[in-house]
């Protein structure tokens, strides 16, 4: 008995789709070092680009203006902290946690009931000649019980990470705060590592020299990988992720 099986035609373009989906990342770098993303397609560029809000000017005198000990933006002593959108600040991460919890219960319980009729008017001892031998009335019930519980358990946990980004203010909000977006990519060989930090500050956490820590960044998104042939070997296959993730069992 001969079974012909057909294919629908939609089928078949949807497992192509599917395939290509999921080789495209990988064909980027097939036998050559991996793309760096487009810089003019990122939300700095965009900032950069677009002329920010009108700020008020206040009126300087020439006198003003030569000046170097002069409060202007840019004066020798001006503050150049990024205020507005398409300025730039330096983020720095410096992560070092670590977090450590143990745990331990112990319980222990001990019981123990008897019930004996030694002297019941007689009766024990004329029940005892009716017991086979070594038996006895004397205790009828006899209880012990005992229970034990232990548990131990342990979480232990350390991060570090430094790093240093510059970031661009993309947007300003309407209460003044500052959403900042960066992203830096290295490439070394055949693999590429991507860093790319968003989130909210506020003007007066920037310090002098124009940077913030990653603890004022509200918010904060911190994304540090990478992209390359290494990356792939470390990564499951997709079948294989499917089926872990399908699989009850």
């Amino acid at each position: 008995m001969l079974y012909e099986f057909k294919i629908h035609p939609r089928h078949c373009a949807a497992c192509v789709w599917l395939l290509a989906a999921a080789a495209c990342g990988r064909i980027d770098h097939l036998g050559k070092e991996p793309s760096f993303s487009n810089p003019l397609a990122t939300q700095e560029h965009s900032a950069m680009i677009t002329a920010s809000l009108p700020t008020v000017i206040e009126e300087t005198s020439a006198l003003d203006q030569a000046s170097l000990w002069s409060g202007q933006r840019g004066s020798l002593l001006g503050d150049r902290r990024a205020v507005q959108r398409g300025d730039i600040l330096t983020v720095v991460i410096e992560i070092d946690e670590g977090a450590e919890i143990s745990n331990e219960t112990d319980r222990s319980r001990t019981a123990s009931e008897s019930l004996g009729i030694p002297q019941l008017g007689g009766l024990s001892q004329r029940l005892d000649e009716n017991l086979p031998e070594g038996a006895s009335s004397s205790e009828l019930v006899s209880i012990d019980s005992s229970s034990s519980s232990g548990g131990d358990g342990s979480v232990k946990r350390n991060e570090k990470l430094t790093l240093r980004v510059a970031a661009t203010v993309v947007d300003v909000l309407p209460n003044g705060v500052l959403s900042i977006s960066g992203s830096q990519e290295l490439r070394v060989n055949f693999e590429l590592r991507e860093l790319l930090v968003t989130g909210y500050v506020r003007p007066e956490d920037i310090s002098r020299q124009n940077e913030i820590t990653y603890d004022k960044i509200a918010s904060a998104r911190v994304s540090y990988g990478g992209r390359g042939q290494i990356t792939d070997v470390l990564q499951p296959r997709i079948g294989q992720q499917v089926l872990d993730a399908v699989l009850p069992f």
